[in-house]
């Protein structure tokens, strides 16, 4: 049978709550009461939970998590950065998503009146951002985890979603393509906008044509069809860059439906490096999902220790990795 802290305040003579002052090493307790709290404890083997000495001290030592869904490509690498972290400082995660609408939002809503946390980690479900940065406002830590553009309010840590799609257009014109095909992602995220910028620019820039651009919603669907289209319509190209490696597969998938070879016919970049298990092995720009979540755990501890925030986002550079399908 486990030992109560009130059975301690019992054998003790005293209340629970000065048990628990003992516990937290309070130096208002009586010097004669405290040894004799101590010696009951010793003498019963009550250990307190680490949730109630986290009370005691106005800590749950506990980090919400509010993210769309967990059936994001990329979703898991961020979880397990943020888990290594959390675990290692004594912290639990307690993780809500969106995925049944205005009922999942009242059930975090819930979580956030009886403070069961005591910071927030967030992927902004769409619709949500307002509310969150009212949240931050009242007081409770928050950090972005993949800010999309939105730039919020309060600490963020992103990627170069720019930068890693001039990575991809160069790669591209130094392997000698030059009428090269975009697949996006939907026009809603900030993340599909800095990827086109950085990729239609550096081409600008090089004084070539524009890339033939056509609107993917990060599916391996929506990629083969992109690739369909353009086969139909008997423009040619010679490179794609897909805005995600779904996209890219089934890039990958309409061109070998087309008996077109890849990368001697049309070389092919994804972004985010999710894909393990491609013929031929896809090129693409690794999007640090799991330092990501690291970063982002580490940022939002520092807050909960009195550390002052940075002045603008923490950014995880993407890499480009080079393999088969655009050497």
């Amino acid at each position: 049978m486990r030992v109560t802290i009130a059975e301690i305040a019992r054998r003790a003579r005293v209340s629970k709550t000065t048990v628990s002052r003992v516990l937290n090493n309070k130096d208002d307790v009586d010097a004669a009461t405290a040894v004799r709290v101590r010696e009951v404890i010793a003498a019963t083997g009550y250990t307190p939970s680490a949730r109630a000495v986290g009370l005691a001290r106005g800590r749950t030592q506990t980090v919400g998590m509010f993210v769309p869904s967990l059936t994001w490509p990329w979703m898991g690498e961020v979880l397990q950065g943020v888990a290594d972290v959390l675990e290692a400082r004594g912290y639990g995660l307690l993780l809500n998503t969106m995925n049944r609408g205005e009922e999942s939002l009242a059930q975090f809503a819930r979580h956030v009146s009886a403070k069961a946390f005591d910071g927030l980690l967030l992927i902004a479900p769409p619709g949500t951002l307002g509310y969150l940065t009212g949240l931050h406002e009242s007081g409770l830590p928050v950090v972005m985890i993949d800010d999309r553009g939105d730039n919020p309010g309060f600490p963020s840590v992103a990627t170069t979603n720019r930068d890693g799609a001039a990575d991809a257009a160069r790669h591209l014109l130094a392997l000698g393509r030059e009428r090269l095909a975009l697949i996006t992602g939907p026009a809603e995220f900030g993340c599909t906008h800095a990827r086109t910028e950085g990729f239609t620019e550096t081409l600008s820039a090089r004084g070539l044509p524009a890339a033939l651009v056509v609107e993917g919603d990060f599916t391996r669907e929506s990629g083969r069809a992109a690739i369909e289209g353009l086969l139909a319509e008997g423009v040619g190209f010679d490179g794609v860059f897909a805005q995600n490696d779904h996209m890219a597969i089934g890039a990958l998938d309409a061109l070998r439906a087309a008996e077109l070879k890849v990368p001697t016919d049309v070389a092919v970049v994804g972004f985010d490096d999710l894909a393990c298990h491609t013929v031929p092995a896809l090129t693409t720009i690794r999007q640090p999902s799991r330092e990501m979540g690291e970063a982002a755990a580490r940022l939002l501890l520092g807050l909960l220790d009195g550390e002052p925030p940075p002045e603008g986002p923490v950014v995880v550079p993407t890499t480009l990795v080079v393999r088969e399908s655009a050497p």
